[in-house]
């Protein structure tokens, strides 16, 4: 895989999709991995931006026939990534980063063993019940499913290989860039990125 490829997850209102932003903006040699989803947009999203907004039939068809290198059911709908784009990004040997939940970030380590993952955590419950709140998009009963499920994410954070507390933003992006820039660095991405550099080491004294 001469690309790198990151996972970030986090528990609904944990900050995970402006930490990601933020990090895409500062960084232009990473490519988002826009999914594909049965939910329906929310207001300002946009087809093709935010995600790929599909009919709950077309996406069961994709995924029955290998159409997505993960997917998974969260809230009742579906969510999935292009196996197609991916292999299309790791050939031209660029970086990607994939905003997935905990169970698609398995699936993509059992896949691609190279990966990265990165888990996002909110400084406390009630914090994350106040980004929830602030949101004034879902009802009362939307929130305390959404916390009840963010506990059951959570438990999943010893799968990943970082962690991240998002307290304080700024912060959150540089630790996250860090991460990124790091995972650069493995010895197996820079042989294969710059081969020629460690050609000399085949050589007899």
């Amino acid at each position: 895989m001469p690309g790198t490829l990151i996972t970030v997850t986090a528990p609904s209102g944990a900050g995970k999709t402006t930490l990601v932003h933020e990090l895409l903006r500062r960084d232009a040699n990473l490519r988002l991995s826009v999914s594909y989803t049965t939910r329906a947009p929310r207001e300002g999203e946009k087809d093709g931006r935010e995600y790929h907004f599909i009919e709950t039939g077309r996406f069961l068809e994709m995924r029955d026939t290998g159409g997505f290198v993960e997917w998974a059911e969260v809230h009742g709908n579906y969510y999935g990534t292009s196996r197609d784009w991916l292999t299309e990004q790791f050939g031209k040997g660029l970086d990607t980063l994939l905003e997935i939940d905990w169970q698609g970030a398995r699936q993509v380590r059992e896949a691609f063993p190279e990966s990265v993952g990165v888990f996002v955590l909110p400084p406390s419950l009630s914090e994350l019940e106040n980004r929830l709140r602030k949101r004034g998009t879902d009802s009362e009963e939307t929130i305390a499913r959404r916390l009840q499920a963010a506990l059951g994410e959570m438990r999943h954070v010893q799968e990943f290989a970082y962690v991240i507390i998002n307290n304080c933003l700024p912060d959150a992006v540089t630790e996250l860039a860090t991460i990124v820039q790091a995972a650069r660095l493995r010895y197996a991405n820079q042989h294969k990125r710059h081969p020629h550099y460690f050609s000399f080491l085949a050589q007899d004294c």
